[in-house]
């Protein structure tokens, strides 16, 4: 039997379509329902639908009004404010194409950016990052507020296959990848709403991220306001350490966040009382089964995890009606067509290790990469859109992950998940964080390490006989290096190439 699951296609959207008409398509009827609190400790600042719906429609008038016109890019250079949602929606609400990016960008980066997009305009928060534009106008955060008055606009309806934004990735190359994605991505997001979060009109979902990131934008927000359900989001500030009490103060029944936050959570609150939380969803990273148990062990609610990336946000996952079997992250969601394929893009028999592929006609998946039709074309075999991470499917469809292929470890010969020797060392008394990759420390000669943060010392003797005790030979790292902190990309993630170059670097 081979490692496919097909359950049947999702429905396509209805046409014509408008993702953010979609979004906010109950605002009519729930005008006073809280769509979104923005809170602190001591207060919240609240947005009814209503509200929301107005200032969405107001600020795609205005974008119309400065000059731009249905298809021109939009380069998003805002903070983490309540903007941020509103302008990338007022912009896709009028046929405009947002591109929203990380405000930890610097200006060289950016200005990339805007010579491979050519926008037609960069809404600026003065705080962020951004080179001069002569030739391009400037909205500042001032002229983005008083758009929310003026009269809606109307929803550009159309194709629901059209070009609907453009977001980021870091790609496997380390070089940012623009990824267009078409207004039907947010139809395909439906997929996620019981095959992931278990969510309904009467949650109130609370996401530990900031507004101008992907994920806080997908399922922090956009996927509650389309089912008609509260947004819950810290303010500008809010401490980390303040989010057990901001969940219990505001009765949060979903927490998502990254499995770095729950982990600094339990470090700083072994004992956590959530008496609305029903669970949490975790997705950014892997998801370690340490933090996994201890979360359940702290507030008695389960963690459901999710994979995902850029091209094709979530398509696999657990979910309250379906948890992942043991070891495994989940199974595709129905309507999903998802394959594990060998180099040539043919399936592999069920518990043979292959790359997750996705069909690619997901309605989720990106349409292209931005200018580079040679990278797009590399990205598919066939049928299937290839994500450049390995797996396993077991006999119930479940997929058991083994790491991206680049981060995938030789030694002796022999191929290494780096996640199965970090599960292991987590396991270890007294370490954080560890993060595994082999390194080069001769000509030819590569060997496996692990980089750990602890209070501590640690007794480096102790951890190599727990290796030993935990894994095969070939799988024990040959050297352990204690660093105050492990490197991260922008979104939090660990970057093992950023391990592996700062050590070769002090060779």
């Amino acid at each position: 039997m081979l490692s496919i699951f097909d359950k049947g296609a999702f429905a396509p959207p209805p046409a014509p379509f408008n993702m953010a008409a979609h979004v906010l398509r109950h605002a009519e009827n729930l005008a006073d329902k809280t769509a979104l609190a923005v809170m602190s400790q001591d207060k919240a600042e609240t947005w009814s639908y209503r509200r929301l719906e107005a200032a969405v429609r107001g600020t795609g008038a205005g974008l119309l009004a400065a000059g731009m016109t249905p298809g021109d890019r939009v380069l998003m250079r805002l903070g983490n404010t309540v903007e941020f949602p509103i302008a990338y929606l007022g912009a896709i609400a009028v046929g405009l194409v947002p591109a929203p990016t990380s405000a930890q960008l610097t200006e060289p980066e950016v200005a990339r950016m805007i010579a491979e997009l050519s926008p037609a305009a960069i809404l600026r928060d003065p705080e962020i990052a951004c080179p001069a534009t002569p030739d391009i106008p400037q909205l500042s955060l001032e002229a983005l507020e008083e758009m929310r008055g003026l009269a809606p606009a109307a929803y550009q309806m159309g194709d629901a296959n059209r070009l609907g934004y453009i977001i980021y990735t870091s790609g496997t190359s380390g070089t940012p990848r623009a990824v267009c994605h078409a207004h039907r991505a947010i139809w395909a997001r439906q997929m996620m709403h019981q095959d992931w979060y278990g969510l309904g009109r009467d949650d109130r979902l609370m996401h530990a991220g900031a507004f101008n990131w992907t994920y806080t934008l997908g399922t922090g927000l956009m996927d509650p306001w389309s089912v008609g359900a509260t947004a819950l989001i810290p303010a500008r500030g809010v401490d980390i350490a303040a989010l057990p009490q901001l969940l219990a103060g505001y009765r949060a029944t979903i927490f998502a966040a990254a499995p770095g936050v729950y982990r600094k959570l339990l470090s700083d609150h072994p004992d956590i009382h959530l008496p609305d939380l029903r669970h949490g969803l975790a997705a950014g990273e892997k998801l370690s089964d340490t933090i996994r148990d201890d979360w359940h062990q702290a507030t008695g609610t389960a963690l459901y995890e999710a994979y995902g990336m850029s091209e094709c946000s979530t398509p696999i996952s657990a979910s309250p009606a379906c948890p992942a079997n043991p070891g495994a992250l989940g199974k595709p969601q129905h309507g999903r067509r998802i394959a594990l394929v060998d180099d040539a893009g043919t399936p592999v028999p069920l518990g043979e290790e292959g790359v997750i592929a996705i069909d690619r006609g997901d309605p989720g998946l990106m349409l292209e990469y931005w200018g580079a039709g040679e990278e797009t074309r590399a990205r598919f075999r066939g049928p299937w859109f290839l994500t450049g991470d390995r797996a396993t499917m077991d006999g119930d469809f479940h997929i058991h992950y083994a790491g991206r292929a680049d981060d995938m470890m030789n030694a002796g010969g022999y191929r290494v998940s780096p996640l199965e020797v970090e599960a292991a060392l987590a396991r270890f008394p007294g370490i954080e964080e560890v993060g595994v990759t082999d390194v080069e420390i001769k000509k030819d000669a590569r060997i496996i390490a692990a980089f750990y943060t602890s209070a501590h010392a640690l007794d480096e003797t102790a951890l190599a006989a727990h290796a030993q005790a935990s894994l095969a030979r070939y799988k024990q790292p040959r050297l352990f290096r204690r660093l105050p902190r492990l490197p991260r990309n922008p979104n939090g993630k660990l970057s093992r190439r950023a391990l592996r170059e700062e050590f070769e670097a002090t060779q």
